[in-house]
């Protein structure tokens, strides 16, 4: 293909020039693509003196992600935990007798510098998982804020915090009232929410109904929860929450308005599969869509080109795709 069809709406390539092989995992991913859709970023954690490790630091630097504050610990390894397998009451359990590199970060080890410049925080529930880095987590929460910064919180559920709504809702908890911003997916705010909410958005029909609708109910769904509905889930902290329901719809609440922008249908061959984190955040309504439209073309570029290589797009290609997705009046 001829290296400027990338830019066409019909003629997305698979493997465009401009993407990035992101070997990390959501937060690495997230620094990545802040920084390749035109923002700063710095990466803050630990790995260990290995390939795995270095590879990692150097993918990130590569990719102009600040990771001064990225600890090297040689006594550790990066993805590898040592586990010890016992057995009580008939049944097998595991615990863990020394963390992988990435687990092990401790509380006097934040780079203070980095916090300082940060004007957002932007953390995932992953990390809620490892309670040896919860003292480190909200010690850089504190001065975060302290500092004048945003917590963003992307929920990003992982399995473990999937077996019941209170257990997970104990783990979040501290974390969710202390950030400002919250992502979630539409499958976890359902969740998170108690079923009567879940079964009124089942039933929902739509205000122009049609005798097909019934067809293609089960499908994908287009309720919008009102702020009433969502109120549970609300704390004084709050400036925004978003509910993404893949590149199909973003919905969004904040204290004055909230509402939803319309994407395109996730690509077939990988739905829910890939990171779309990417968004501006602004406090004004109509400037607010007009980057969660440019976030959405991010995550179709994104999602696109998931099967071939972990795709990041640029800025300027994120730009073409959203004014061939959304003409001038849509914005």
């Amino acid at each position: 293909m001829h290296p400027d069809k990338y830019s066409t709406w019909k003629q997305l390539q698979w493997k465009p020039p401009e993407f990035v092989r992101a070997p990390g995992g959501p937060p690495f991913n997230v620094a990545i693509s802040h920084v390749r859709l035109g923002g700063r970023a710095a990466f803050m954690g630990k790995v260990g003196d290995d390939e795995f490790g270095n590879d990692l630091i150097l993918t990130l630097n590569k990719e102009k992600v600040q990771t001064r504050a990225v600890k090297i610990d040689e006594s550790s390894k990066t993805a590898v935990s040592y586990m010890r397998i016992k057995f009580e009451d008939g049944k097998m359990k595991a615990e863990t007798k020394i963390e992988c590199a990435e687990d092990s970060l401790y509380s006097t080890e934040l780079n203070l510098a980095v916090l300082k410049e940060a004007r957002i925080f932007h953390f995932n529930s992953e990390v809620l998982t490892s309670p040896s880095m919860h003292s480190a987590l909200f010690k850089a929460i504190n001065f975060s804020k302290k500092f004048g910064g945003l917590i963003f919180f992307d929920l990003n559920l992982p399995l473990p915090l999937w077996e019941s709504r209170e257990k997970t809702r104990e783990v979040i908890r501290k974390a969710w009232n202390e950030a400002n911003i919250v992502e979630v997916t539409k499958q976890e705010l359902e969740f998170l929410l108690d079923e009567d909410y879940y079964e009124r958005r089942r039933n929902y029909r739509p205000q122009y109904y049609a005798e097909s609708f019934e067809q293609t109910k089960g499908r994908r769904d287009y309720y919008h929860y009102t702020k009433e509905e969502i109120s549970s889930l609300w704390h004084d902290q709050m400036k925004m929450l978003f509910v993404t329901d893949g590149t199909l719809r973003i919905h969004y609440y904040a204290r004055e308005f909230d509402g939803v922008v319309v994407g395109t249908e996730d690509v077939l061959i990988t739905p829910f599969t890939c990171d779309r984190t990417g968004s501006g955040m602004l406090w004004w309504q109509d400037a607010l869509e007009r980057q969660l439209r440019f976030a959405i073309a991010a995550g179709i570029i994104s999602q696109w080109t998931i099967g071939a290589v972990r795709g990041f797009p640029t800025e300027s290609a994120t730009q073409n795709l959203k004014e061939q997705v959304y003409v001038p009046s849509m914005w």
